[in-house]
């Protein structure tokens, strides 16, 4: 799975930019075919300019009537000229094959002799406006009288693409949308990853959680079979009491699972009261104090808040307490020293545990309250659990309609602030 998961990504990555580039390339090919297009347009357009004056010509001196071919082609080339047409008239035949081959945008028009001096042109053409033009000759080859017609299209900038615009904004939100759906997949897939690596580890955690207090039981239960003992009141209630030990355990660690999994489903219901904050916090302080004195440590009350009382539920609301002061046992290198301090806060208690712990890098933070999530503990290998305890008492403190935060520097411990509305 390790080398399939790169590859993968690897090859959908590959056919992305491999669709992006095409897509460009498409872009572009249109481009230049719109140009080519336009181009054969315009061109098309000074033909019919051309014939369209010829066939004028033609018609008002009964050419076609009168005059054979040689002598149509003679006069043409001796007495053709595009004065005969005034302003106005040359202006409609230009504005007429224009539109006719769909070139609508603002256009001015000139027609110039021999020797470049203009004889027809539109009111708003300008001298400037030669080095622009798309240029046709008049009059036929060989032509005593040589005329050449000017036309100036006012073209807007990035033309060609205003009018591709609708297939390259498709052509965007298409890609767009491949994109989006790369991105989400690659996702999904590292989360598929993530949730494959947790689901990994909550078995590995939940077996050698599990292990050991059976491994208890099974060695209290061969001592109790064992002749020397069965006759000794005393050491079958000290093995009963280690198999009870052990089964309450067993039966704690099962029960926080089975929180976990309620709190998913929004099935713990609240039995709020008003109760005393620091009198809930001493209780818990005191069901810690042998565990953190065995190791040496210390934990000081700094209790100066003046509103405590809250409207919780009891045994969650200690659970949260115990929870986060569990975490600063588990997760201190040599002699923990914790420091639990309320203050008042507005509307607000804040409860701050602080610890001097091995402490959380940023990536840890980021990720702290994330169920079945455990810190990467170092050299330190004594810390168990299932990575539920924080975001248990995450959940619980929204449950409650608090917040909860954490400081930390590697290295140097944590602080966990918790706030809660007083009443």
């Amino acid at each position: 799975m390790r080398k399939v998961f790169p590859l993968i990504v690897l090859l959908i990555t590959l056919s992305v930019l491999g669709i992006i580039f095409i897509q460009m390339q498409w872009i572009r090919n249109a481009i230049f075919v719109k140009e080519e297009q336009y181009q054969q347009d315009i061109e098309k357009t000074l033909i019919e300019v051309r014939d369209e004056s010829i066939m004028s010509f033609v018609k008002l001196h009964q050419l076609d009537v009168l005059a054979n071919q040689e002598e149509r082609i003679f006069i043409l080339q001796n007495q053709y000229t595009s004065q005969i047409f005034s302003n106005d008239e040359m202006g409609q035949i230009v504005n007429n094959a224009l539109r006719k081959n769909n070139i609508k945008q603002h256009y001015e028009y000139c027609v110039t002799d021999y020797l470049n001096i203009p004889v027809l042109y539109s009111n708003g053409f300008k001298t400037e406006y030669f080095s622009k033009t798309y240029n046709i000759r008049l009059t036929p080859e060989n032509s005593m009288r040589l005329e050449t017609l000017h036309v100036f299209i006012q073209e807007p900038k990035s033309y060609l693409l205003s009018k591709m615009g609708w297939m390259i904004a498709a052509s965007i939100i298409f890609t767009c949308i491949i994109i989006s759906a790369f991105a989400l997949t690659i996702r999904t897939m590292f989360n598929q990853k993530k949730l494959s690596e947790i689901k990994s580890d909550f078995i590995n955690n939940m077996t050698h959680e599990l292990k050991t207090p059976l491994a208890t039981i099974s060695l209290a239960v061969d001592a109790l079979n064992n002749e020397k003992v069965i006759h000794d009141e005393t050491k079958i209630r000290y093995y009963s009491g280690m198999i009870k030990e052990e089964n309450k355990r067993m039966n704690k660690q099962v029960e926080t699972i089975l929180q976990s999994a309620r709190l998913e489903r929004q099935e713990i219901k609240l039995n709020l009261q008003k109760l005393n904050a620091h009198d809930m916090i001493h209780k818990v302080a005191d069901n810690l104090i042998l565990q953190i004195q065995e190791k040496q440590g210390a934990l000081d009350l700094h209790l100066n808040a003046t509103h405590v009382m809250i409207n919780v539920d009891e045994v969650h609301f200690s659970n949260i307490i115990f929870n986060l002061l569990d975490n600063a046992i588990k997760y201190s290198k040599d002699s923990p020293k914790i420091e639990v301090e309320t203050q008042t806060n507005g509307s607000m208690l804040a409860i701050k545990v602080k610890d001097n712990g091995i402490g959380m890098s940023k990536e840890t933070l980021s990720r702290i309250f994330e169920k079945f999530y455990r810190a990467h503990t170092g050299n330190l290998h004594n810390v168990k659990g299932f990575g539920l305890g924080l975001s248990y008492v995450k959940a619980l403190v929204d449950a409650h309609d608090g917040k909860i935060r954490v400081e930390s520097t590697p290295g140097k411990g944590s602080t966990f602030t918790i706030l809660l509305p007083t009443v």
